[in-house]
């Protein structure tokens, strides 16, 4: 297992078992509820969750604090009441939002560590987050970082752009190298889906008159991201399943969007009826998907309107989802029309 040293458990707040370390500085959850001095803590976490709910990583820089020592109760008991607070309020999005940004903020952490340059130790703990939370054996080579053949597809099958795919990645006897910033990516699903599993597996507190006000909030929050999409029937199963995921709150793929939002741009939605569809996504920011819409549909950009992939494309990007009523289409936007 993962030793904790002063540093790693505010880097990563997520590794720690958060009852035992709460036990361990004498606090119960009493009293963050009842204690004035402690409300700072309260605010903090709530502010650490509508940060993720915006698309926005929580900043703080270990490296910037002059008292470690009085910065770390703070640091980590944001991050454990921010779970009790998610708890009480029930709402996917917004876990699976807090979730990603915490991945992605452990992420900068992770490849400055990996990278070990100022403290061989940091590398170590890294290397053996890697072995212990996600089963790869890495392994530095000059530069860059190797991992097996084996762990590098088991990752890299959620990633569907070109330089993934292991045909495009330097191999040399069995091993494939990563720069420092690849090796961390490569985690970002696997680590968000550990810090997301850990807090829908931890057991709903009591809740407590201090925590009702955030936590009605937190409710009204989630519900204005949640939007439920109805599918049409009409729709291929490709599509239906992009939507699905959305709906679920999970992270869908460059190409996922860029087929789902050149499929419905084909089937003449405009861009307001397009956009929502998105709210969803664990890393949604409104201006950035209008952007990209705009730009499938020509209206920034080159002015060159996208079309949907073909199912051949699709296929290559593990996003299909045939079934018999296809029908040997070559596009999806034939579906249910190559028959008539």
């Amino acid at each position: 297992m993962i030793s904790f040293g002063h540093d790693e458990i505010v880097k990563y707040p997520f590794l720690a078992e958060a009852g035992q370390y709460l036990k361990d500085q004498g606090f119960t959850l009493e009293q963050f509820a009842t204690d004035p001095d402690l409300q700072i803590i309260v605010d903090r976490a709530y502010e650490r969750i509508e940060s993720a709910s915006q698309g926005n990583i929580y900043n703080y820089k270990v490296d910037d604090s002059s008292n470690k020592d009085s910065s770390l109760p703070l640091e980590v008991f944001s991050f454990l009441i921010a779970i009790i607070l998610l708890k009480l309020a029930g709402m996917n999005t917004l876990v699976s939002r807090f979730s990603l940004a915490e991945a992605r903020r452990a992420e900068r952490f992770l490849e400055k560590d990996l990278v070990g340059k100022s403290n061989k130790t940091n590398e170590e703990f890294a290397t053996k987050i890697f072995l212990d939370l996600f089963s790869i054996k890495i392994k530095k080579n000059g530069d860059y970082f190797t991992i097996p053949i084996a762990d590098y597809l088991k990752h890299a099958v959620h990633f569907h752009e070109l330089e993934w795919k292991l045909i495009n990645r330097h191999v040399e006897n069995g091993m494939v190298f990563l720069t420092p910033h690849e090796s961390v990516r490569l985690t970002r699903k696997q680590l968000g889906n550990y810090i997301g599993t850990r807090i829908r597996s931890a057991q709903t507190p009591e809740s407590f008159q201090v925590f009702e006000e955030k936590v009605a909030k937190l409710v009204k929050m989630g519900k204005k991201l949640t939007v439920t999409t109805t599918i049409s029937t009409e729709f291929p199963p490709c599509i239906k399943r992009a939507i699905e995921v959305l709906n679920n709150g999970e992270n869908l793929s460059h190409s996922g969007r860029f087929m789902l939002g050149t499929f419905l741009l084909g089937r003449g939605q405009t861009i307001e009826q397009i956009a929502p569809l998105f709210k969803n996504a664990p890393d949604y920011k409104e201006r950035t998907t209008l952007y990209q819409l705009k730009q499938l549909s020509g209206e920034t950009g080159s002015n060159t309107k996208y079309a949907c992939p073909s199912c051949d494309k699709i296929k290559s990007n593990d996003l299909c989802f045939a079934i018999p009523e296809c029908d040997n289409i070559i596009n999806p936007m034939q579906f249910g029309k190559k028959r008539l």
